[in-house]
Order: structure tokens, then C-alpha cells, then sequence
């Protein structure tokens, strides 16, 4: 696999923080009395925070993910004609024939993630993301782990993604561009890995990169044809299976392009 760790962000010049934006590690209920989110348009706070609210009336009940959700600018990440749509709960496309999982799918797919190793601070360890897409849960990933090495094959989609997530200077973010079915051997072990792209089965390369106590999170397509979400634990005993909710995602592909 050809995949290089670039220098950025962390050379990046600090920007301004985003006004009303839920800090990370303080995932709690807004206080009574507090000044509501402040901002303009889709830049506005209430924006994400009307969508972590509708998260929440979903069934997402993880404070920590609820408010990383709530800080990272979902229209940041797509195309300009459909920003409108940004924190609609559906996928939009992103090109190359990819899409933006909806917010409850990142959401869900997250706080299942966040049920295996964290730290005392509920914090995942090195978590590695298999397809970065557009960037958007690798920036929302970023919020609950120390660590994050994301993989996307496609070259427009790193270079897509390296340039929506430069303003948010997230250093503990690393992008990289190879075969995302091999993982990424020099990053291991993770304390979690999650998948944007279905396959028949999860890739055994990635099971090996798995910590003890660590947790897979990915789409796999199911006897019967469909996706559905697939929760794999390793343990000093081995590796068990839960078969979730039926999903939706792009097929899982080897190679570069």
C-alpha cells in the first residue's frame, strides 16, 4: 500500500474558533440559563445544535459523540448547490460516485465505536478510518480519539478532503491515501477501526491491526445481498460478531485510483 503521512495541519496558522461551538471533552447539557448558539446562516451554532437535538430524539445518547456532532460544520464538507441540505439526516454526494453518510449513520456508527477501549477520560485511543471521503467523520472522529489515521483510495477524494479539513486544523488527524482493505500496518494496534464502504466480509488485515479490547465498526453485505452494520470485538479469547440495523453504503474496494 502507498500511503504517506503528511505535515499537515499541525503546521497551519490557528484560526478563529467558531462561535457557540461545543468544546470537545465537555460533552454535557447545555446549563440553564446559558445564551443560546450564536452565529449567522448554516455558520450558526442552532444550526448543528437543531441537529444533535434531532440525533438525540433518534436514539443517540452518547454525550461525547452528541457533541462532537454538534461542533464540526457539516456544510463544510459538501458540494456548494447542496449545502442547504447539510444537516438533513441524509446522504448526499460528494463525487466519484461517493457520498456523505447521513449524521444519524456517522453518529451511530461512532457510538458504537466508542463502546471498546477508552481512556479515563472516555477518549478512544489510535482509531483508524477506512475511506475519508469527504473528510467529514474523520473531522468528527477527531473529537473523541487522541488519534486518527484515515485512508481514502480515491486521490480526488484525499486531496477533496485534505482541503475541507485544513481550516479546522485538527493535528491529531492523519491523511492518507492507499488500498484501504491492507489498513494501515504502521499505525497499530487500534483501539478502533470503522469503514465508510461495505464488503463481503471484514478484511482480515484489519481484524490483525485491531487491539485487544478494541472494536470494528463496518457495513458488510450479508448473505441475502443487503448491508447490514456489523460490530467485531477482539478479546484474548477472539473475535465475536454482532450483526445490527440494516445499511446502505458504497461497496468496499481494493487498489488506488
Amino acid at each position: 500500500m502507498t500511503a504517506r503521512r503528511p505535515t499537515f495541519p499541525a503546521q497551519l496558522v490557528t484560526a478563529a474558533p467558531v462561535p457557540g461551538a461545543v468544546r470537545p471533552r465537555t460533552a454535557q447539557a447545555r446549563p440553564a440559563g446559558e445564551s443560546q448558539p450564536r452565529g449567522v446562516g448554516l455558520d450558526s451554532s442552532a444550526v448543528r445544535h437543531r441537529m444533535v437535538h434531532k440525533l438525540a430524539a433518534q436514539g443517540i445518547g452518547d454525550t461525547r459523540v452528541l457533541a462532537a456532532m454538534g461542533e464540526v460544520p457539516r456544510h463544510a464538507f459538501v458540494d456548494s448547490a447542496l449545502v442547504n441540505q447539510a444537516y438533513e439526516d441524509t446522504s448526499l454526494p460528494i463525487g466519484l460516485g461517493q457520498t456523505i453518510s447521513k449524521p444519524n449513520v456517522v453518529a451511530r456508527m461512532i457510538e458504537l465505536l466508542l463502546g471498546g477501549q477508552c481512556d479515563s477520560q472516555g477518549r478512544l485511543g489510535r482509531v483508524l478510518e477506512i475511506g475519508t471521503g469527504c473528510g467529514y467523520q474523520a473531522a468528527v472522529l477527531a473529537r473523541v480519539a487522541r488519534e486518527v489515521y484515515s485512508v481514502e483510495r480515491l486521490r480526488g477524494l484525499h486531496e477533496k478532503a485534505r482541503d475541507n479539513l485544513r481550516p479546522l486544523r485538527l493535528a491529531n488527524v492523519h491523511l492518507l491515501f492507499g488500498d484501504g482493505m491492507v489498513g494501515y500496518a504502521k499505525g497499530a494496534p487500534y483501539a478502533g477501526i470503522i469503514a465508510a464502504a461495505g464488503g463481503d466480509a471484514v478484511p482480515q488485515a484489519w481484524i490483525e491491526q485491531l487491539a485487544v479490547g478494541g472494536r470494528i465498526v463496518a457495513p458488510t453485505v450479508m448473505p441475502g445481498g443487503a448491508q447490514a452494520l456489523v460490530v467485531l470485538e477482539k478479546s484474548t479469547a477472539g473475535i465475536t460478531q454482532r450483526v445490527l440495523e440494516p445499511v446502505h453504503f458504497v461497496p468496499l474496494k481494493s487498489g488506488i485510483a
